[in-house]
């Protein structure tokens, strides 16, 4: 089995071809927890409450260790430790762009060095399966991280030819004190696509983690200090969204924030954001994306690449192919295959190769997804298999697949973050296009077809971030990535993601005569 998700995985430009006997070491099941408590100016802090919480571990349900719980007055020590480094004329200010370059590269050493422990670590506290974690999860942390690095030089101003004698020119100047606020379900992925522009253009970042998966982010916390950083330029938060990370989004002294997460919080950061200083905001919400199999499709790729699309990473995937809309012509052939591939995937413990799905992310989640698909059947979708829980203990649902699903269906609206697959039929390109965007979500879009004029079509028409035509999940550190309407604004990822922590000044010299 592991051999057959490795072959999927060959498909994607993102991940190398692997020989699953020789590159992926085996994990520790049982990691060692080095770090839980707050990490400020380069040092270990116990909350200022003193308070703690417990991460659990999704696969059995227990408890891994308790963390420091940093709220309100947490956040506002990490705030003047990021300030008391950005003072002009402190060490990061004076850090040549070169030397931030490096230094997010010695991070990326530093990462891989310790990889396969990191991966074992996020399959520990988020239940996501170790070979994921390490082929594809940390694959793209290090590349994203290096990305970055070399941004750090060549992100610059321009000289402008203005009218007079005069000598204009700009500056591509850090934001300042960045707030960053990342979730659950990718949390290395989510910290390096944070830290790598914030770092490159020389801001400082107070990162709130969440409060379900802390432990691989704090880890990397330590790796920040032994890369070199200076003491206040990386400051990190475990602790819940209502308190540190409200108080994030409000603050006075903080510049930007960036946040990833549910489209409900990030109305939360918005308004939090022009309630206090009206500073900068990114969000990266929630999704329900369509994914569109046209009927002179290769029915059986498209079956894979769409239960991959849905399933990938347990379903908690922001830009999941969660509406799978299949031309009426194949729509038979295609559900019969999705139930079939679906009743093969293998569901159990995250650090057995032999699986590709763990459990959900904690017992909140877990009983949310079993609602929803309670609230499919009640509304007349056809349940064609999975639907219950996969086993005795843990946060384990079965790979579910709904078939007759219609747009008006809750099922078919909102975003479940689970393993469960919708299926919808449709005739013309126009109705799909159409249904496609009625949705309050922009996040991602797929289409599947031979026909390269009806595929740029379709994704000229669709009001989403992305579009994969032929191909699914596919993500690389230089192309950007963000939604439209309720999915989020602003981008991260390639050059389009270092817009957001930079602020361009313009500075004019009067000079005695210019001359071209």
């Amino acid at each position: 089995m592991l051999q057959s998700v490795l072959c999927r995985l060959s498909r994607i430009p993102r991940v190398r071809r692997y020989s699953a006997a020789a590159a992926i070491p085996a994990p520790a099941t049982q990691p060692d927890i080095h770090f839980n408590k707050i990490f400020i100016n380069n040092e270990w802090h116990d909350a200022v409450s003193k308070k703690t919480f417990p991460t659990i571990n999704p696969t059995t349900g227990e408890v891994i260790c308790q963390v420091a719980e940093g709220d309100k007055a947490d956040v506002e020590k990490a705030v003047k430790a990021a300030k008391d480094a950005f003072k002009l004329g402190s060490p990061w200010r004076l850090t040549d762009a070169s030397e931030r370059g490096f230094l997010l590269n010695r991070l990326a050493d530093l990462i891989e060095r310790d990889k396969a422990y990191l991966a074992s670590l996020e399959t520990l506290d988020n239940g996501k399966p170790y070979h994921i974690a390490y082929m594809v999860d940390l694959d793209l942390v290090i590349k994203c991280i290096r990305y970055y690095a070399g941004w750090a030089d060549k992100y610059h101003g321009k000289t402008i030819p203005i009218d007079g004698d005069y000598f204009c020119y700009t500056r591509h100047e850090p934001v300042g004190v960045c707030g960053q606020i990342i979730p659950w379900n990718f949390p290395l992925a989510m910290q390096s696509w944070k830290l790598g522009p914030a770092l490159a253009t020389g801001n400082v970042v107070v990162m709130k983690v969440a409060e379900q998966t802390p432990l691989t982010a704090l880890y990397v916390a330590n790796l920040i200090k032994e890369a070199g950083f200076p003491p206040g330029v990386v400051n990190i938060i475990p602790g819940y969204g209502p308190t540190a990370g409200a108080a994030i989004a409000a603050h006075m002294d903080v510049d930007k924030v960036a946040f990833t997460g549910s489209t409900e919080v990030g109305h939360l950061i918005q308004q939090a954001a022009g309630k206090s200083n009206l500073k900068k905001v990114t969000l990266e919400l929630g999704g329900k994306s369509p994914n569109i199999i046209l009927s002179d499709a290769d029915v059986s790729f498209a079956v894979e690449e769409a239960h991959t699309a849905l399933f990938f990473n347990q379903g908690q995937c922001c830009c999941a192919g969660s509406r799978t809309y299949v031309q009426e012509a194949i729509y038979d052939q295609f559900v019969e295959q999705s139930v079939e591939r679906a009743k093969h995937r293998t569901v159990g413990d995250p650090f057995d190769a032999k699986n590709e799905q763990g459990p959900q992310v904690d017992e909140e989640q877990f009983n949310k997804i079993l609602g929803y698909i309670s609230t499919g059947k009640k509304e007349g979708a056809k349940l064609l298999c999975g639907g219950e829980v996969a086993a005795d203990r843990g946060y384990f649902i079965q790979p579910t697949v709904f078939g007759d699903v219609k747009d008006e269906m809750r099922i078919a609206r909102e975003e479940i973050f689970g393993p469960v697959m919708q299926i919808l039929k449709f005739k013309t390109l126009e109705e799909v296009i159409e249904r496609a965007n009625d949705t309050k979500y922009g996040l991602a879009a797929a289409v599947f077809t031979n026909d390269i004029n009806k595929a740029h079509y379709i994704s000229h028409g669709l009001r989403v971030g992305t579009v994969w035509i032929n191909c699914y999940d596919v993500f690389g550190a230089q192309a950007p990535f963000g939604g439209y309407k309720a999915s989020g604004n602003g981008r991260e990822l390639g050059e389009d993601g270092l817009a957001a922590y930079t602020e361009v000044k313009t500075v004019t010299t009067k000079v005695l005569k210019k001359n071209s």
